[in-house]
């Protein structure tokens, strides 16, 4: 037997060690779980700018948008795919560009019919319940803050979350009925007043309805936290920026 083949038969398992770690590594992201990162400040209160999150991908079954890069046909419904509650804040592709990933509560399921009066929301005509919680401070992407006012929203289903509004009257304080086709959910922002959702069409750079296959997973804890305000400071200074009060904090 020559020296060659052992040599051979080592670098053959090398890559085949190698090729079988890749593997794991996609079947865990795809089948189970993946870490999302939060841009912008459209689900204050309840998620900040700089949260890292586990994203939950078995929760709704499976598509194309499961896998890190998007592959194979569309498809309408999910395999093994069990639809959202009302509440659920969930992870999807954007379906006016896939390529982009967004986080948003799920308000309306398939035919729900949604509205927005004067700055409250109605699903299926009936007002939601909504109670004053004080006030926060809704961070701005450039390290400053704004006043805003919280509030308590109680959803159809008993669920509760915070909202934040900065004013009355905005553009987004009244629309049209929407009506959530089959396969589909309408989605909200939790910072009412700043935040591109399903209120908005496509073409005015909003959300639409979303649908389900486009959805990556769903929204369980927030692994860790960085106020990305601190970037404009000194460098010493950046531990400064770690919120350790919300590192493995569960998301409602």
């Amino acid at each position: 037997m020559s020296q060659q083949q052992p040599a051979t038969r080592r670098l053959l398992s090398g890559i085949g060690q190698v090729i079988g770690v890749i593997a794991i590594v996609l079947f865990a992201k795809t089948v189970g779980a993946e870490a999302y990162y939060v841009p912008s400040g459209s689900m204050q209160p309840t998620l900040l700018i700089g949260d890292e999150l586990a994203v939950s991908k078995f929760s709704y079954g499976f598509s194309r948008y499961s896998l890190p890069i998007a592959f194979g046909p569309a498809r309408a419904e999910r395999w093994f795919g069990r639809m959202p509650e009302r509440g659920d804040v969930v992870v999807f592709r954007l379906p006016r560009d896939p390529s982009q990933t967004y986080v948003k509560r799920v308000i309306g399921l398939p035919g729900d019919r949604v509205q927005m009066r004067d700055g409250r929301l109605w699903i299926n005509g009936k007002i939601v319940p909504l109670r004053r919680d004080g006030e926060g401070a809704a961070e701005m992407e450039d390290g400053g803050s704004e006043r805003a006012v919280r509030y308590i929203e109680t959803l159809p289903n008993g669920r509760t979350h915070p909202i934040y509004k900065f004013s009355e009257g905005s553009s987004l304080d009244n629309t049209e009925v929407f009506e959530v086709s089959p396969n589909h959910l309408f989605v909200m922002g939790d910072n009412r007043d700043d935040s591109a959702d399903s209120r908005l069409a496509p073409q005015s750079g909003g959300v639409g309805l979303v649908p389900v296959e486009n959805l990556v997973g769903r929204v369980d804890v927030v692994l860790g936290s960085w106020d990305l305000g601190m970037a404009h400071r000194p460098i010493w200074t950046w531990p400064e920026g770690l919120r350790i009060s919300r590192f493995f904090s569960r998301v409602n």
